[in-house]
């Protein structure tokens, strides 16, 4: 174990800036304010408080290495990428094997002890925040590809590994696993199960939850369990599979994943098509479905956004004219070159009805990665240029124009500045919100009012409040929108079968 559990009076290494020292020490003060009223509600019984016995329970569960109480590796692991968001655990914990996670769950299953588990750190909805302190249960260690079935066309793997690394490794087998994050390069691919993540090819090929045949889990109460079976079929009971994709980690721990693959396409094309309106944009995405083409990818960026984005990365590769408000990346791909450039030739045709300007064709590989790349990387430029506040809507493509709308109206009203940009060809937008003054919408009240308001007219549009990113912690004020108390009462008891004593990742998507 590295140092020793701290106390309300530990000093902390100076080596530590002051801001990160001041982040920590706000995050154990209001985290002891939280314990403190949730004890005095029972909400969390005494007996549910970390204990240097346990410390101790656990070093014999995965061996001293492996545990930490460090204020560095607290200040790591007690963010994601939610906005500017910190919370202490009390202790982290890396498990190697389903075995050792299933002692760690009995012991803080009997003892009432919060557990957080985390992947890569790269969520966008506080999922992986340990906002009631206790155990963060980091899956880092958990990073094998174990079996790569050729002749089934199925991988099995550890929920550690790199989803990119995982689609790298089956494509040197000819195989395909399509889901890909704008985070695939650093996300790992049990995050993805967490979420139900999607990525630019899900407008084709679908989400995680589509390839997904069979778990093994570790219950909160600590039994091991497989979900379903290694089959493109099931009709066996009830799909726990597929409820336990996107569950956001709280109804148990996925150790091992069996994935589908699908044959990997052999060519694909690119082009980059800018548009003198947002609407205009968005009416010619719904118009490309409705003609009968099915883009592999299909991505909307807006001009504030590509600009920012263009400087983060010092590239020259988009065009960024005065009268462009966006940029279309559109991709078809296939095994038929010539049918592939049919297709894109007809596209383009087609969206010169929108006032389109000058389509551009990316001519090699170069250029197609280098487009992807701006694409994958806006979300990081742009809270970097301050629009620290990301919201995951989704709504039908058709009523994009209205969403677009809508969010720059409510910008004028609340006072704050967006930018759009995301997965147009599925109806999944990605909103980042700046503010001045405003780091994150956790503690300001007229931001609440605004999200709110988008939230309420993301609805009235047909459409939900999280397409890919999950609700987790910054959203699950918002669940009464889209939820009536039926599906509460549903989904809070399905909670209470999977974890009785609610420790595993208690108080994300709806409080219990």
């Amino acid at each position: 174990m590295k140092n020793t559990m701290p106390t309300s009076g530990s000093h902390f290494a100076l080596s530590f800036n002051w801001l990160s020292f001041r982040k920590f020490t706000i995050s154990r003060i209001i985290r002891f304010l939280q314990l403190t009223f949730l004890a005095a509600m029972e909400l969390i019984p005494e007996k549910g408080r970390l204990t240097e016995e346990h410390l101790r329970q656990l070093q014999q569960i995965v061996g001293p290495d492996f545990v930490f109480t460090d204020t560095e590796s607290f200040l790591k692991y007690g963010h994601d990428e939610t906005e500017h968001l910190f919370f202490s655990p009390e202790v982290i914990v890396k498990p190697r094997t389903p075995k050792e996670i299933s002692a760690i769950l009995r012991l803080c299953h009997e003892h009432y002890i919060p557990v957080t588990p985390r992947g890569a750190g790269t969520g966008l909805s506080g999922g992986a925040l340990p906002q009631l302190g206790g155990v963060l249960l980091s899956m880092e260690r958990f990073s094998s590809i174990l079996e790569i079935d050729e002749r089934n066309g199925q991988v099995i793997t550890e929920p550690g590994v790199i989803t990119e690394v995982l689609q790298m490794a089956v494509k040197e087998k000819g195989l395909f696993y399509p889901p890909d994050p704008s985070s695939r390069g650093s996300c790992f691919i049990g995050g993805n199960i967490a979420e139900n993540s999607g990525g630019p090819k899900a407008v084709k090929y679908g989400v995680v939850r589509d390839y997904v045949l069979n778990l093994e889990l570790v219950l909160p109460t600590g039994e091991i369990i497989w979900t379903g079976a290694n089959v493109l079929k099931n009709s066996t009971g009830y799909n726990l599979t597929q409820l336990l994709v996107g569950s956001e980690g709280t109804l148990g721990i996925v150790t091992k994943i069996v994935l589908k693959l699908i044959s990997h396409p052999r060519h694909d094309l690119l082009m980059l098509v800018p548009f003198a309106s947002l609407e205009n944009a968005c009416e010619a995405v719904s118009a490309i479905f409705r003609a009968g083409f099915t883009p592999s990818g299909l991505e909307l960026v807006e001009i504030d956004a590509l600009i920012i984005v263009s400087d983060f990365v010092d590239s020259t590769v988009v065009p960024l004219t005065p009268d462009t408000a966006a940029q279309l990346i559109i991709e078809v791909d296939g095994n038929h070159p010539d049918t592939l450039m049919a297709e894109m030739e007809a596209i383009a045709e087609l969206l010169t009805r929108y006032n389109c300007g000058e389509v551009f064709f990316a001519d090699d590989s170069q250029q197609k990665a280098e487009l992807w790349k701006l694409r994958r990387r806006v979300a990081e430029a742009v809270k970097i240029a301050g629009y620290t506040i990301e919201e995951d809507t989704v709504v039908p493509r058709a009523e994009l124009p209205a969403l677009i709308r809508g969010v720059k109206d409510l910008g004028n009203k609340y006072g704050f500045n967006a930018v759009c940009y995301g997965h147009a060809g599925d109806g999944n937008l990605h909103i980042r919100i700046k503010q001045e003054g405003t780091l994150n919408s956790q503690d300001n009240v007229n931001m609440q009012l605004g999200l709110r308001a988008l939230f309420e007219l993301v609805y009235r549009l047909g459409g939900t409040i999280s397409g890919e990113h999950g609700i987790g912690l910054v959203q699950k004020r918002f669940m009464d929108i889209v939820l009536d108390d039926t599906l509460f009462r549903l989904m809070r008891g399905i909670k209470k079968i999977f974890d009785p004593h609610n420790i595993l990742n208690a108080g994300k998507i709806f409080d219990a």
